[in-house]
């Protein structure tokens, strides 16, 4: 009856907040940690929407954001990074779940007085511990008999984010430019500058000549974080019958994510088109 109670919660929280990840057969709510202030603990809710009952053994991994928004795994931070994991406490570290089965995990912050103002950051990492087979027919080479299988290993993370002392950001947009081939799409460069990441949704509006703005585009949940001090971005455009970017101008804004505390516009700017 836990379970089932505990399945339902977890589907009213994704449908109301839609701040949830899935991949494979894990549902992860929610996608991302930030502790701050007087902040403690945070509850995960795991979900195994798959057909087989699979373990999860979770810990901590430690990525790089690259300037075009892929990540590489890397051991030692990079100037202007700090790691979490030191000062968190995962547990239970290894999870079974039946099919459709849910169970929480509990993160907890361990405090400590000598933590530098700023942002620390690590990743969540849960990995699937399951026997797979391999994916698709034995491929051999006839020649060497010489057999290769592909086998996947299915793994997501989330990040883990501790804000410490006094912080603070400042964001900016340049370099916008459109363009349009086979679609229209917007391209232009995020500046984050200040001691924390900045987290949060892009809104594409196209502004006519004559009558009212519309949104023509969207990128939800980017973030810039603090090992970068820009990012490039590209967003396509909408574009409804009979309509032409040739002339009017179109507005980019970067806000803090719905659902927020505080909503917060980071950075807004136009471009003139036709120009």
């Amino acid at each position: 009856m836990k379970k089932k109670l505990l399945f339902l919660i977890i589907i009213i929280l994704v449908s109301v907040i839609g701040e949830s990840y899935s991949q494979g057969d894990l549902l992860i709510t929610p996608n991302r940690v930030v502790f701050e202030g007087r902040k403690i603990k945070e509850v995960l809710n795991l979900l195994n929407t798959g057909k087989e009952t699979t373990t999860f053994s979770v810990s901590f991994v430690q990525r790089r954001m690259n300037e075009d928004g892929s990540f590489t795994v890397i051991t030692a931070p990079d100037p202007g990074q700090m790691f979490a994991d030191d000062f968190l406490r995962i547990y239970p570290r290894r999870v079974t779940l039946l099919p459709g089965e849910a169970q929480v995990v509990m993160l907890q912050r361990r405090r400590r007085a000598n933590m530098k103002a700023g942002e620390y950051r690590s990743h969540l990492y849960f990995r699937s511990e399951k026997n797979y087979t391999a994916l698709g027919n034995e491929k051999k080479d006839t020649l060497k008999a010489f057999s290769v299988k592909l086998i996947p290993i299915f793994g997501i993370s989330i990040p883990v984010i501790i804000r410490s002392g006094e912080t603070n950001k400042t964001t900016t947009l340049t370099d916008l430019a459109f363009a349009q081939k086979e679609e229209a799409l917007l391209n232009f460069t995020v500046h984050r500058k200040g001691n924390i990441s900045v987290y949060g949704d892009f809104i594409v509006e196209y502004i006519p000549t004559q009558g009212k703005p519309y949104i023509v585009g969207a990128k939800k949940g980017v973030a810039v974080y603090t090992n970068i001090n820009k990012r490039y971005i590209t967003i396509k455009l909408n574009k409804t019958p009979g309509m032409n970017f040739n002339k009017g101008a179109l507005s980019i804004k970067y806000t803090s994510r719905e659902g927020a505390e505080k909503k917060e516009v980071y950075a807004l700017k136009e471009l003139q088109l036709g120009i």
